[in-house]
């Protein structure tokens, strides 16, 4: 009987002397919850860029980067947005001579939004980064317990109106044990993948909010080019839009600026038209016709309701 519980207690032992490691419950939780939400959305489907996040912690710069992969992933699960891609964005930062810290203003932010023919640009930033290591243990047996834990900022901004439509922070702590018995089990060193696991975690809490806010927001698109024969616009079949659809078409004037934040509060608009798909055109345009007034290139295109 003493020998069958030594063996019981070795064996529960060694079971722990492994590796493991978890992301905190609530984010797990989070993520599925997030999935169930948007992976039926069906509908009209929005632009939207990601650009590169800034680090401001002491950490290497891939944090940035890597947190900005993690949201065009997150983003990308729920179906609801047709991403940018990053060489884009990329060369038009780059021709327009701004860093990352540049896109953080909204008015630069909308503006680099427009080049993209994007509706949403969504920036962010690391703002605090640590990694812990905790040992422990007994004489039979020794464990190790490292984690990351991270906060990170985002903001989205309405390239239409350059509002900005979202701004929250997120926290986000990854967690791996190991340990050995009688000197058996995994002596690992520190683990990289615990960086991502904890941005991931960050992210996945804001994930719910900003998809729902970005969907809130008014879906446009542009008149791309209008011709002696034809008028097209920059969205189709990919983007969500059907022939014999309706859109209302506006004129855009000048800025709204609070004098005493600074903020764009929206764009002056008037009411210039209406047109009717009549024609796919593309991946993603389509070619309309004047249901009523007048059209021109550059005008903004809304779902008529």
């Amino acid at each position: 009987m003493r020998i069958t519980i030594i063996v019981m207690l070795l064996a529960g032992l060694f079971a722990g002397c492994g590796v493991s490691s978890r992301v905190a419950k609530e984010e797990a939780i989070s993520i599925k919850a997030t999935q169930q939400v948007t992976s039926k959305f069906k509908g009209i489907k929005r632009r939207v860029a990601v650009a590169g996040f800034t680090n401001k912690t002491a950490y290497g710069q891939r944090l940035g980067t890597a947190a900005s992969d993690i949201l065009i992933t997150e983003l990308s699960k729920t179906g609801n947005y047709i991403l940018i891609e990053r060489e884009r964005l990329d060369k038009i930062m780059e021709e327009q001579k701004l860093s990352l810290t540049g896109v953080i203003d909204s008015r630069t932010a909308a503006s680099i939004g427009n080049m993209l023919g994007a509706g949403a640009i969504v920036t962010g930033s690391i703002t605090d980064f640590g990694v812990k290591t905790e040992s422990g243990g007994m004489i039979l047996s020794q464990g190790k317990k490292q984690s990351a834990s991270c906060t990170v900022d985002v903001r989205v901004v309405d390239v239409t109106t350059g509002r900005i439509i979202f701004a929250d922070s997120g926290k986000g702590l990854a967690e791996k044990s190991s340990g050995t018995f009688l000197g058996v089990g995994s002596k690992s060193g520190y683990d990289e993948t615990l960086e991502g696991e904890s941005l991931r975690a960050a992210i996945v809490k804001l994930i719910e909010n900003m998809v729902s806010q970005i969907n809130s927001s008014v879906w446009t698109c542009n008149v791309a080019d209008v011709t002696s024969s034809r008028i097209y616009i920059d969205a189709g079949r990919f983007s969500g839009l059907e022939k014999g659809m309706n859109l209302d078409v506006f004129r855009q004037g000048k800025e709204i600026v609070s004098p005493s934040t600074g903020i764009v509060l929206g764009r002056e608009e008037k009411k210039s038209g209406s047109v009717q798909i009549i024609e796919m055109f593309g991946e993603d345009a389509a070619i309309v016709s004047v249901t009523e007034g007048n059209v021109e290139k550059g005008d903004l295109c809304k779902i008529h309701e």
